[in-house]
């Protein structure tokens, strides 16, 4: 890491202009750091899964996960860069082979809630489908590695498995959707 704040009150951008890792000043409307922004909140979205009462099959994945998201944070930081490995993506296959393993297959859409542990999953994923579309919207106008995209698209997918698993903890069950009649 090249750059360490001192201070946090560094007023560099008050003209609506960030830093990037490089050095490189970009507008704060710039798609990188839509992106960046996107995956920071996932990050504290997973935080906010931490401080609930989960399961260690669910709590032990989820803590590698947040260093696997700020590893991700960081190569969008570093134009050029890349930190996002295949085997986080092998994780999270491996993980949701075993959490699918427990579940009966889905029969409706699921909506968000069931408690409050499950509930912070849906909204976790809900962040993470979007810091992937604002991954692939950057991809778009600036190569960026293929890892990163897949990796936001697994994770998203293995956090809907997740809030399915939460949402029955302690004899819960799922929401499902009804059509409205």
């Amino acid at each position: 890491m090249g750059n360490r704040l001192s201070k946090i009150v560094t007023r560099t951008g008050d003209k609506g202009t960030t830093g990037l890792s490089s050095g490189e000043r970009v507008p704060k409307t710039h798609l990188r750091v839509q992106a960046m922004g996107d995956v920071d909140e996932l990050n504290c979205c997973v935080g906010l899964m931490l401080v609930q009462t989960l399961p260690d099959s669910i709590r032990t994945p989820l803590a590698r996960t947040q260093h696997e998201l700020f590893d991700l944070g960081g190569e969008l930081s570093m134009p050029g860069f890349e930190l996002v490995k295949e085997s986080y993506l092998e994780r999270i296959d491996s993980e949701l082979e075993t959490l699918n393993e427990t579940l009966p297959p889905l029969k409706e859409f699921v909506l968000p809630g069931g408690n409050p542990a499950a509930a912070a999953a849906h909204l976790a994923r809900a962040v993470a489908r979007r810091a992937e579309r604002a991954v692939w919207a950057l991809n778009a106008d600036e190569t960026i590695s293929p890892l990163v995209p897949q990796y936001l698209n697994r994770l998203s997918d293995y956090l809907f498995v997740c809030c399915r698993v939460l949402a029955r903890q302690d004899g819960g069950q799922e929401v499902s959707w009804k059509r409205s009649e």
